[in-house]
Parts: C-alpha cells; sequence; structure tokens
C-alpha cells in the first residue's frame, strides 16, 4: 500500500515563501497547525529548509534531499533524489505506523511534489512580502478545495491568513 503525500506550506498572496532561507512572517496558529499536519509523519524537505530549521524537528522523521554530496547531520535521513526520498518517506511511514509523508518546503521540493501529492494544505498569507523562494505554480483544476478558515492578524498572528485545504480529483498520478 502507497500512502498518500501531503504538502504543507505558508504562501504570501503574491506567492513568496521566504527570503535568505528565512520564513517572513510570525504565525503561531499557523506553526501549531503544521505541527498537527506533520506530528508523528516522516517529512520530506530540501537541505536550505533543514539548516533554517536547525535540527529535526520532535515527533516526526525527518528526510533531507538534497544534491549536496557531503551533507549529513545528526538525526535525519538523507536522500539524494526525489524518488529515493519518497521511498524512504514511505518505508519510515510504515514503520512510524503513519497515515501520510508530509512534504514541507523548500521551494524546489515543493515543485518536485506537486505533481505527486494527494493533498495540499495551504496557508494564504495576506502579505505581499518581497523574497527569494516562490512556490510554483500549480493546476487548481487537479485538486478540490475541501476546506477554508479565515483568520485574522493577532496577538499571535502578525497578519490574517486563510487556511485552504485542497485533494487531489483523479489519484492516478499519485506517487
Amino acid at each position: 500500500m502507497t500512502l498518500p503525500l501531503i504538502l504543507v506550506v505558508a504562501v504570501a498572496d503574491n506567492g513568496v515563501i521566504g527570503r535568505d532561507n528565512r520564513l517572513l512572517w510570525r504565525l503561531r496558529t499557523d506553526l501549531k497547525r503544521f505541527r498537527e499536519l506533520t506530528w508523528g509523519k516522516p517529512m520530506i524537505m530540501g537541505r536550505k529548509t533543514f539548516e533554517s530549521i536547525g535540527k529535526p524537528l520532535p515527533g516526526r522523521a525527518t528526510i533531507v534531499l538534497t544534491r549536496e554530496p557531503g551533507f549529513s547531520a545528526e538525526g535525519v535521513h538523507v536522500a539524494r533524489g526525489w524518488d529515493e526520498a519518497v521511498a524512504m518517506g514511505q518505508e519510515i511511514a510504515v514503520r512510524m505506523g503513519a497515515d501520510a509523508v508530509a512534504v514541507a518546503g523548500g521551494a524546489e521540493i515543493y515543485a518536485l511534489a506537486l505533481p505527486h501529492v494527494a493533498r495540499i494544505h495551504l496557508t494564504q498569507v495576506h502579505t505581499a512580502p518581497e523574497g527569494d523562494a516562490i512556490f510554483p505554480d500549480f493546476d487548481r483544476s487537479a485538486f478540490t478545495e475541501t476546506r477554508r478558515s479565515e483568520h485574522p492578524k493577532g496577538a499571535d498572528d502578525e497578519h490574517p491568513f486563510t487556511f485552504i485545504d485542497f485533494e487531489r480529483r483523479s489519484r492516478s498520478r499519485q506517487g
């Protein structure tokens, strides 16, 4: 049995997801959602994303996808290609008893994942910062919006934002 791939991302209104390997906003509500969506699952991320976090996140297995030949980090699995990362994620998910494998960025990894994901958990951040990491365009017609909830700016969230969940219409390209 192949477990679904899910993609978890926060994207500004202008498509920006980061700058200088950093997030550009402080949204505690979104970080809580990220934790809930990824907890108990393997997470595939790029080296730069991993380095921006600085350590493996608790309660999850981290798979770092990198072309950097000498890269290694304590407590993480390293994959050199997309197919290897997905296979590793599937194997680890089964061992963990997870129901999915999460994809957690950055932009290049999202581009590799988009043709294969079953679900997208998108946080639309209502701001338009300058950035050097852009979420890739994807064919929204291949997905059905299943959930949407608006959240105002608040003490823990420096911008208003919207959680939007998408489910792939056809499972034939999932992998």
